[in-house]
């Protein structure tokens, strides 16, 4: 349960006049909802520090959770951005995967190349890992925008400005709420993010470029640095400026009308909304954004010490450029994945943050996508049936009752987590009256509740079905998706070395969850083999060392937040070993070294979970 409410904004700003006489309001399916829910507030939950980064820095923060949930708290804190950049889902119809390499083994002879073996294969896309969604209902989405923009907007700045990027699956449907959030008059640019790469198809133009619209909170207080719009000159445009002058600077003679003549001098560069930049491959992060496009929105509209804020983190581009670039940074996510490529980005430039964890009561296994496809299996039962509206998440048969439709609140979009009467009156009033007569009984999960007791209440006073609703929190079910792996290690001191200190040794590594991933692919590749593609299982070693990504040691403290005093990454086609931070070309030797009595060990594996062993 929410520790209380924040508010957000009293309202947003009224649509201003379009065609001199028409008042624009938006409308769309589910708005009196998001009202509701705005004038309730934003949901503030307790927040644990996770880890201290490198010393640690109350600045700099990365912040896994939801984003209304992380501006609720920086607003109840006080804390103002002065920059926001967000790249959230497009509302694609695509759902996006990591591709998952098995390392090189450190304790195998010789080693087999399995670096260029994937679980992932063009055929085989249910053994992508999912990193998440972005399959969308419209209206579904566009609620969901408006409240994150709504939060954005109440913790940014009186000088503050926002850069939302999309694409042309959604993004003009986002002006228009931008335009009433912000106002219309708030509007700077709508930018262009041109990249390069294979055509979409031939039965139309090539779509090649990505929208950013850029607002500010008020247009009299924005800071903007017009240097950051100038791009170099083309050549036929510096052959213009044909003169150097002593100090080394180009200029050309122009004729004033009074028949003058004065120096008119190359500025640094040529401003330009349109941004020509290629874009990044990165296996991890198919959407990932390339620095150079960050950089420039970032020197655009902040300067050193302020504050930059990214609410859909993804792989860390934008909190690690500001860091770069001086300036203090916030990247928040919802996805475990996200957090520790942020993290491990971060560490890698020696950068100094904490790592919070917003405690919702949800215990998500990496990220909402999975999590929601582990619940089903979780709900003894149930069922997808195809009679059932998409509201129901599907059934469970019983002998007596029959057809028992089951509500699941969806994960991945943080408006459903809370039943309140406003839900609870859609289920009596719209989803319910909508099943077969036959229907006796309906299960609803819920992740928060106002009050339970209250809900009852609401739902006995109401004579408007004999349907039987029965409650139930989801909480309970997810204490048991997040299973740890079993780790073995020994521990001894470090005598051949000078320096002395501490060498763990791990002997031997067991995760079922990535187990379980390759028995499936390898079944699907079994069944797929022919003489053309023959088949070619992926194999585990008995100690199971393949199937470690990333290990820590903290020597601060044996609970609470983590403290890494030693770390180890091994990096994923290549399998080189990062070192706290640093790039190798060596491999993992199986061994993590430390200075003082390790206290704790933190396993991830080549999926994200991670796992935390006491040292003795």
């Amino acid at each position: 349960m929410a520790i209380k409410y924040i508010p957000f904004f009293p309202e947003p700003i009224e649509g201003q006049a379009l065609l001199d006489n028409f008042k624009r309001t938006l409308r769309y399916k589910g708005a009196g909802e998001v009202q509701d829910k705005l004038r309730r507030g934003m949901p503030l939950y307790e927040m644990e520090k996770v880890e201290s980064v490198l010393g640690g820095s109350d600045e700099n923060l990365v912040i896994h959770g939801e984003c209304v949930s992380a501006c609720a708290y920086f607003k109840d804190k006080g804390i103002k951005v002065d920059l926001v950049y967000i790249d959230p889902p497009f509302a694609s119809g695509a759902d996006y995967a990591k591709k998952i390499y098995i390392r090189k083994n450190p304790k195998v002879a010789e080693l087999i190349d399995k670096a260029e073996q994937e679980l992932d294969n063009d055929d085989l896309k249910e053994f992508e890992d999912k990193m998440y969604g972005d399959v969308w209902d419209k209206e579904k989405y566009l609620n969901w925008m408006y409240e994150n923009l709504m939060a954005i907007k109440s913790v940014m700045s009186e000088t503050a400005s926002i850069y939302v990027h999309l694409d042309w699956h959604i993004g003009h449907y986002v002006k228009i709420l931008m335009d009433e959030i912000f106002g219309e008059d708030n509007f700077r640019n709508e930018l262009i993010w041109k990249y390069f790469g294979p055509t979409s198809g031939k039965n139309n133009y090539p779509r090649k470029h990505d929208v950013i619209y850029f607002y500010v909170k008020n247009i009299e207080k924005y800071y903007f640095d017009f240097n950051a719009c100038l791009v170099d000159y083309d050549e036929k445009a510096i052959k213009r400026y044909d003169k150097i002058d002593e100090d080394g600077r180009r200029y050309k003679l122009y004729n004033e009308k009074d028949g003058t003549v004065r120096k008119a001098y190359m500025n640094e560069g040529t401003p330009t909304e349109v941004f020509e930049i290629p874009g990044i491959q990165n296996p991890d992060y198919a959407t990932q954004k390339p620095d150079e496009l960050v950089s420039r929105l970032i020197r655009a509209s902040s300067n050193e010490n302020m504050i930059v804020a990214d609410f859909f983190s993804g792989s860390g581009v934008t909190s690690a450029v500001a860091s770069k670039l001086n300036r203090k940074f916030i990247a928040g996510d919802v996805n475990l994945n996200s957090i520790q490529t942020t993290r491990d980005r971060l560490v890698s430039i020696g950068a100094k943050f904490d790592l919070l964890e917003i405690k919702d009561g949800v215990s998500l296994y990496r990220n909402p996508v999975q999590t929601m496809d582990k619940i089903k299996s979780l709900i003894t039962g149930l069922k997808n049936e195809d009679s059932l509206d998409e509201f129901w998440e599907g059934a469970i048969s019983d002998s007596k009752l029959g057809l028992i439709p089951v509500y699941v609140p969806n994960l991945m979009d943080s408006t459903t987590k809370l039943l309140d009467e406003v839900l609870m009156n859609r289920i009596l009033h719209e989803a319910i009256p909508e099943l077969d007569s036959s229907v006796k009984k309906v299960i609803v999960y819920y992740v928060d509740i106002t009050d339970k007791a209250e809900i009852e209440k609401f739902i006995k006073d109401d004579d408007s079905t004999m349907v039987e609703i029965e409650l139930r929190d989801l909480k309970e079910i997810l204490d048991d998706v997040v299973v740890d792996d079993h780790i073995e290690f020994t521990v001894e001191e470090n005598k051949d070395d000078l320096l002395g200190g501490y060498i763990i040794s791990v002997d031997k590594f067991i995760s079922d969850r990535v187990s379980g991933k390759i028995l499936e692919f390898n079944q699907k590749s079994l069944a797929n083999s022919s003489e053309k593609k023959p088949y070619k299982p992926i194999t585990i070693s008995e100690d199971g060392l393949e199937m470690i990504e990333f290990i820590s040691l903290d020597c601060t403290a044996d609970s609470g937040e983590w403290h890494s005093d030693s770390e180890i990454k091994v990096e994923g086609k290549t399998s080189y070993v990062t070192i706290n931070g640093k790039k190798t070309k060596e491999f993992w030797d199986g061994t993590i070294k430390c200075e003082k009595k390790p206290l704790r060990l933190k396993v991830r594996n080549i999926c994200g979970d991670e796992s935390v062993v006491i040292v003795e």
